[in-house]
């Protein structure tokens, strides 16, 4: 028993890549097509809005902040992209990919400069935000907007014999992985565990908490165009709920709500477990809202697990 928790306690993401094996199991019980290839497009189509949005809470949170805003923040690109992209015939990938991101990127920045610069809370700052997304959202797309035939199809489904999904959250970890060879993560890391230790040798506490809500937008402007791939139509009303899955995916993947800890590699099991233990309350009948209730309690457990049992010990040196 110590052995495993030292495991979970030395790697953050373990007891989330645990929980899918477990999970993967009993859908495969319960339904044993789940992960059959005729499905495989369909399903990580469905996953990878999950995930990228759980990529998109990660970095404000290991740098020491929280970022609730990011579910709106993709279902707003969306919105964006579907309700007014595509009929001022600005729809084509070379012209929607940057404009979206540019946009979300923003937006991260403009919650970064926020906490930083201005010193709100990050709950207060990205609340706040949050409404305004929300309430930018309605605006753009109040009745839901069918999209007529687009680029982002062929990311729900396959392109030739590849998941179109790979793109998406591809990009996504290429992205992390090109910026993990940098000193950027790790200063991060640092800023999230003590800031004024990181601070004091030499790191720019500031920039890097801009950086960190940016890279956080950039990731969910990825999820709002796998979102709108997924639905082909507009889907304002699934703010408040991408909101809540983005923060339970990388607490329940091990990131610290304090910061200093975790990683993308986390978060990505994290949004898996959510989405295989949708995929089989779904299964068994249950009713959507209890599902959102079930969002809800993995949240607290992510937190509380992450607080108590995965947290490593600190050892205390007496003279």
């Amino acid at each position: 028993m110590n052995r495993m928790l030292g495991v979970f306690q030395r790697w953050p993401f373990a007891f989330a890549m645990l929980l899918c094996a477990v999970l993967l199991a009993v859908n495969l019980i319960v339904s044993p097509s789940f992960v059959s290839p005729g499905r495989l497009g369909a399903t990580l189509a469905t996953l990878a809005p999950f995930v990228l949005v759980g990529f998109a809470a990660t970095p404000a949170i290991l740098a020491g902040g929280i970022d609730i805003s990011v579910g709106p923040l993709a279902t707003l690109i969306n919105c964006i992209f579907i309700a007014v992209l595509i009929p001022a015939g600005l729809g084509g990938w070379h012209l929607a990919v940057p404009l979206l991101l540019g946009i979300a990127m923003a937006v991260g920045a403009l919650n970064g400069v926020l906490v930083a610069v201005v010193r709100l809370h990050p709950v207060v700052a990205t609340t706040g935000v949050l409404f305004l997304l929300i309430g930018a959202s309605l605006t753009v797309a109040k009745n839901p907007v069918n999209a007529p035939d687009n680029w982002t199809r062929p990311l729900a489904g396959s392109i030739g014999v590849v998941p179109g999904a790979f793109l998406t959250l591809g990009a996504a970890a290429l992205v992390w992985f090109l910026l993990k060879r940098t000193a950027f993560v790790s200063n991060m890391l640092a800023t999230g565990e003590s800031d004024s230790s990181a601070y004091g040798s030499g790191v720019n506490v500031t920039v890097v908490r801009i950086l960190s809500y940016t890279l956080g937008g950039l990731f969910a402007g990825i999820a709002g165009i796998a979102l709108s791939a997924l639905m082909q139509a507009t889907g304002s009303s699934l703010a408040t709920t991408y909101a809540l899955l983005g923060l339970a995916a990388a607490v329940l993947g091990g990131a610290t709500l304090g910061g200093g800890r975790g990683g993308l590699l986390g978060t990505f099991f994290g949004a898996v477990a959510i989405y295989l233990l949708q995929q089989l309350l779904t299964s068994a009948g249950v009713q959507p809202n209890l599902i959102e209730f079930t969002y809800g309690l993995l949240l607290i457990f992510g937190v509380v697990l992450g607080a108590t049992l995965l947290r490593p010990r600190v050892t205390r040196r007496t003279a």
